[in-house]
């Protein structure tokens, strides 16, 4: 299911610029949820992780372009497409790695083209992911965004670049649910997504996020073999 917000302070120019967005879609026959805010702080604050951002760039309280940098510094692979009535903004857009700068009123044609090249893009990246439960509701939550899993007690902390999202769950399942997909449990709280693994010495694995997890001593040389076998398959090494 494709999340996709738009983001804009006139309401009637949000409403059209959804509706046209799912019209397109579900003419591509791709499943979607398409949501509207009307300012910045109000997208800011949606618990959704959404897969592409349609944001005005003029608006109240908090302008597109903060709006853009916070989404960014949260997920670095969020694909985010800009919509304005002035070209002032083009190269400020390059900061937060834009997807696409619209300029309204919006072009159906281009705006088809657009979609289609980011429904690609969203479907190219690695979709495998788990679902979890909280307060009897099921969220997705995909193995690439999540640098590792802590557990307090009964509480399962999921590190990821939306934030910290917790559940309650058991690690050692989460540990066997998680096997052959790119985690070690390097300490008796911490699975770590070696994916994100930047560096390590024997004490502990610096994550790319800038994040550093304790190694336990008697996990370090499984460790070791883990992280190589998850570099390699990357392409690159440690």
């Amino acid at each position: 299911m494709l999340s996709v917000a738009v983001c804009d302070d006139e309401v009637i120019e949000c409403c059209n610029m959804a509706r046209k967005i799912k019209d397109i879609l579900e003419e591509m026959k791709i499943p979607c949820i398409v949501r509207q805010f009307c300012n910045g702080k109000e997208l800011l604050k949606a618990s959704e992780s959404f897969d592409i951002v349609f944001l005005d760039i003029i608006m109240q309280d908090m302008d597109g372009m903060k709006t853009a940098q916070i989404l960014r510094e949260r997920a670095s692979d969020k694909i985010l497409i800009f919509v304005s009535s002035s070209r002032e903004y083009v190269f400020e857009a390059y900061d937060v790695e834009a997807f696409q700068y619209l300029l309204k009123p919006v072009d159906g044609r281009k705006l088809r083209n657009v979609l289609q090249k980011a429904v690609f893009k969203t479907e190219s990246r690695s979709q495998e992911f788990i679902i979890v439960s909280r307060e009897r509701q099921k969220k997705k939550l995909f193995l690439d965004d999540i640098y590792y899993f802590e557990i307090k007690g009964r509480v399962v902390e999921v590190h990821g670049k939306e934030g910290i999202f917790t559940y309650y769950g058991q690690i050692g399942k989460l540990e066997n649910q998680l096997q052959g997909k790119g985690f070690f449990r390097c300490h008796k709280s911490y699975l770590v997504n070696l994916k994100h693994a930047d560096g390590y010495s024997r004490q502990e694995v610096i994550l790319d996020n800038g994040e550093n997890i304790v190694i336990a001593k008697r996990r370090y040389e499984e460790f070791c073999q883990e992280v190589r076998k998850v570099m390699r398959g990357n392409g690159g090494g440690l």
